[in-house]
Order: C-alpha cells, then sequence, then structure tokens
C-alpha cells in the first residue's frame, strides 16, 4: 500500500494539514491535486506555525518531492509570496514541482470572482474571491493560460492576446477596469523566469514513483460536501476534492490508489453559504469555536459549527472510497455535558441517511441524534485510546457504528506528537 488519499470528509477545514504533515514523514512524494489559493492548512510542529495555501504539507522536508498537480490552479504571484514566506520562516531546502498542466489564475479571475458574489447579493456563494471558479471556468471554455504556456513567449502572448479579447468584454460588461496587453504580459514573464526551475510534467514524475513503488501522499484542498459533482451544490467549490478525481487530476491511472483516509473533526465546519443541518447556534456553539480557534485560514472568517454528521460522512465515503478516519480536534470537546452525532434527517417526515441532490430539499432536512456523555478530564497528553476517559472512547466508538468506518488515528492537539495513531494508513 504506497499510495495514500487524504480527503476531508465534510465541508474543508478537518485537520487535513496537520495529518498530511504528520504522514509526510514517512512519504517520498506529497501531492496537492486540486484547487488553488482559496484553502490553507496551517501546521504546527517544534513550536512554529506555518500557513499554507498552495504548496503541499510535505515541503518542510527537504527529501520528500512536493508537486503541484495538472488538477490545480495557480495564482503566480501568490504561490511566489508563500514561497518568500517560507524563505522567511527559515524553509529554504526543498523539492517543489509544477504541472505543465496546471491552469494559471489571472488577475481578471479575481475581479470577476468578486464582481460575481456582488451581483449575487444575498444568494451568494460565499467564495473567497481569488478567483478560483473563474479560473476554472476559463480551463472549462478553453481559454485558459497554463502554467506550462509561461514558458514560450511567443505562444503565451499569444494565448493572452485571445483571452483578453473575452475577458475584458466581461470586465466592461460589470463596469471593470480591462487590462492592458503589454503589462499584463510583461508581469508574467517575470512570474515565469522564477518559476521555471519548478516547472515540468508531473504525470511523468508520478509514474516513474509509481514504478519505484514510492510512497505517495495525495492531499487535497477543501473537503468532500464541497465537491463540485457531489457536494451541496451550487454552495460548493469548482473543482473535486474527493478521491475520485486525483488519477484525472495527476495523471495517473486508477488503479494506482490504494486507500483513502478520510478527514473529519469530531464536530462540524461549514465556512461560507448553504444548507448545513447539524448547525447550532447557542454558547456550545460559542464555546467550540473559540477553543477549536474555527476561524478560516485564508480569510480568518468565523466558520459556522455543528454536531458531527455521520450521515455526510457516509455520503463522502460512497462517492470517494474513504475506508478509514481520521477524528481531529477531539480535545476541543472536552468540558462540554453530552456530545452528539447525527444517525439520519428526518425530511418531511421521512426518515433517510442519504443527502438529498436538490438544494431545497437538503435545507429542509432535520438531523435525528444519539446524544452520548461528555467528558471533563483532559486528554492533550494521552498517547493511546485506553488513556481516553471511557465517555470519550464510547464517543469515539459510536462514530465507528454509526458510520461503518474504522477510526485509525485520532488528534487531541495542533502538534504532531498529539497524533494518535491506532492504525498505519500506508500499509493499511
Amino acid at each position: 500500500m504506497s499510495r495514500l488519499v487524504v480527503e476531508g470528509s465534510q465541508w474543508g477545514d478537518e485537520g487535513k494539514g496537520k495529518i498530511t504533515d504528520f504522514l509526510a514523514q514517512e512519504s517520498d512524494v506529497v501531492v496537492r491535486f486540486q484547487g488553488g489559493n482559496n484553502a490553507g492548512h496551517t501546521i504546527k510542529f517544534n513550536g512554529c506555525k506555518y500557513a499554507l495555501k498552495l504548496i503541499p504539507s510535505g515541503i518542510f522536508n527537504k527529501n520528500i518531492k512536493n508537486v503541484l498537480a495538472n488538477g490545480m490552479v495557480i495564482n503566480p504571484k501568490a504561490l511566489l509570496e508563500e514561497l518568500d514566506l517560507l524563505k522567511k520562516q527559515g524553509i529554504t531546502e526543498y523539492q517543489l514541482y509544477i504541472s505543465n498542466r496546471a491552469t494559471v489564475v489571472m488577475p481578471y479571475h479575481i475581479d470577476l470572482d468578486g464582481a460575481k458574489e456582488e451581483l449575487l447579493g444575498d444568494k451568494k456563494i460565499g467564495t473567497t474571491k481569488k478567483g478560483i471558479g473563474p479560473a476554472y471556468t476559463d480551463k472549462a471554455d478553453r481559454i485558459g493560460l497554463r502554467i506550462g504556456d509561461l514558458l514560450n513567449e511567443n505562444y503565451f502572448r499569444s494565448r493572452l492576446e485571445d483571452a483578453l479579447k473575452i475577458k475584458n468584454r466581461e470586465l466592461s460588461l460589470y463596469g471593470l477596469k480591462e487590462y492592458d496587453l503589454e503589462s499584463l504580459f510583461n508581469e508574467y514573464m517575470e512570474y515565469a523566469k522564477k518559476l521555471k526551475p519548478y516547472i515540468c510534467d508531473t504525470s511523468v514524475l508520478l509514474n516513474e514513483e509509481i514504478k519505484k513503488n514510492s510512497k505517495i501522499l495525495f492531499e487535497g484542498a477543501q473537503g468532500a460536501m464541497l465537491c463540485l459533482d457531489h457536494g451541496t451544490f451550487p454552495y460548493v467549490t469548482s473543482s473535486s476534492p474527493i478521491a475520485s478525481s486525483v488519477p484525472l487530476n495527476c495523471g495517473i491511472a486508477p488503479k494506482y490508489i490504494d486507500n483513502v483516509l478520510g478527514i473529519a473533526k469530531a464536530y462540524t465546519t461549514r465556512v461560507g453559504e448553504g444548507p448545513f443541518p447539524t448547525e447550532i447556534f447557542d454558547e456550545i456553539a460559542h464555546t467550540i469555536r473559540e477553543t477549536g480557534n474555527e476561524y478560516g485560514t485564508v480569510t480568518r472568517r468565523p466558520r459556522r459549527i455543528g454536531w458531527f454528521d455521520a450521515v455526510v460522512i457516509k455520503h463522502a465515503a460512497r462517492v470517494s472510497g474513504i475506508n478509514q478516519l481520521a477524528v481531529m480536534l477531539l480535545d476541543v470537546l472536552t468540558g462540554l455535558d453530552e456530545v452528539k452525532v447525527c444517525t439520519h434527517y428526518n425530511l418531511n417526515g421521512k426518515i433517510i441517511d442519504y443527502m438529498p441532490s436538490c438544494l431545497e430539499e437538503f435545507e429542509n432536512c432535520q438531523p435525528i441524534y444519539e446524544t452520548f456523555k461528555g467528558w471533563k478530564e483532559d486528554i492533550s497528553k494521552v498517547t493511546t485510546f485506553e488513556e481516553l476517559p471511557a465517555n470519550c472512547q464510547a464517543y469515539l466508538k459510536a462514530i465507528e457504528r454509526i458510520t461503518g468506518i474504522e477510526i485509525s488515528m485520532f488528534s487531541v492537539g495542533p502538534d504532531r506528537l498529539q497524533t494518535i495513531v491506532l492504525k498505519e494508513v500506508f500499509n493499511a
């Protein structure tokens, strides 16, 4: 078992960065397979805190190959700023590979992202306004620019000229400033000079690593419920963060995916608009938000808080093949009198255990809970399952029972050492 996908199984922000950082220590390659700088991982170790947006979590180990795959949309300016920030934090030795087939996020994508959200008003999607959706739109519309295009000045200029004929017209419709070909071209040629050493055909690289039986860790951004196809459409991201999309987004065959680890908080959070059946609004929600520092890594928006939703987890497992769970931020629930797990929904009097595709129906779903006694003991220093309080053990066992998915690890704090492994996922 050498190829592992780490997938968010809720609405993102589940703690994937910590787990990928943890698992990266035994990996040869770490691959980011979709999304852009609209998502972030916060990683803490050795008393330091690092906020990653585009760069894979293996960047802290000079022996690991870090890949930005073809399924991503990449803002060159943001990527270079992230590398500069890492440099200031002392991270200078790393291996970074950027797919020549990844799509470039341009400034007009950012402008259009914000304009569309403003136009939608109360029905806005709740994007980060980083230009991710418009960049993916251009990819599908075949007018997107690719990272590899940056290496051919004449070709990039021609492609940019064609794109601006359309994008400037769109910008004008929103009353936004249009872009000048020459200045934009010159700006991106400067980025190209700095990124050139990292750009390659990452599909070739990954298939070579597969032949060598290297341990490869695939990390996505966001979570399964934000999948463009299988999430709470239209309140979703513009790509698919589930394991099913990895082969297409990385240029490898489906048969090479060995294992899928779903990352889930011990409760549920969501950023942005859209239905959220287990959402709570009382003092408990405030306590969880503050204790868990539930604010967006990129936007600092306060996250919406809810109880653990097993229906959501089972949905994610069905569409992406999750066969193991990592339960994160278990320590955040310490001190609560009781904790809850949603087992089913009540939809207009009908009891269901699946997520409706229709947004209006999903908004009408009422959660049905199993309630469990909480625990007061500090669990931040435990190193085994057996050291957990009995009520905490019972809660984890209930999650396994209700979801039907084995828990292979859990986390009791932000540091690497606060991750307890119950079963090795690379050798499952």
